[in-house]
């Protein structure tokens, strides 16, 4: 059983490295759409992730359409504040694809459009003061939702 976590040209690195530790210790795949808002061997990234870089699995691609393109039957779900349905309503499966947008602007807006039907939504609070959640916050938020409906695979 594995999970996927993809997120589309992240821009603070403090975010990914949580990120990367939470896909570590839960046995998913990360996958970085370039370009990134920051170098690889930035010291806040390093920080974040501890010492979970050997354990973690990254994949780096230079376009989302490389990554589908390298699973063109995968099935893919995409976050984000403009869903109708939340995270919590569909069924992943073994395998997925959960895909994240930059901290600023989130997924392209075409992307969405292509996509509708796999969009999801972590709810909150429906003011204009409460843009969004922090990235590493709702990765976290939907991968355990993911692997909840999974059971767990292989954690303890």
């Amino acid at each position: 059983m594995s999970l996927n976590i993809v997120l589309v040209e992240p821009e603070i690195p403090q975010n990914t490295g949580n990120i990367i530790r939470t896909c570590a210790a839960t046995g998913s795949t990360l996958h970085l759409i370039k370009p990134l808002g920051f170098s690889l061997d930035d010291k806040h990234l390093k920080r974040s992730g501890l010492d979970y870089w050997d354990i973690a699995n990254i994949q780096y691609y230079n376009s989302f359409e490389e990554l589908q393109a390298k699973y063109p039957e995968g099935k893919f779900f995409f976050s984000t504040t403009k869903a109708d349905k939340n995270h919590s309503e569909v069924d992943y499966g073994d395998g997925c694809f959960i895909v994240f947008g930059k901290e600023t602007k989130g997924l392209p807006e075409s992307l969405l459009k292509e996509n509708k039907e796999g969009c999801i939504r972590v709810p909150m609070l429906n003011i204009e003061k409460a843009r969004s959640l922090n990235l590493s916050n709702a990765v976290a938020i939907v991968a355990y939702e993911a692997l909840r409906q999974l059971g767990y695979p292989d954690l303890r």
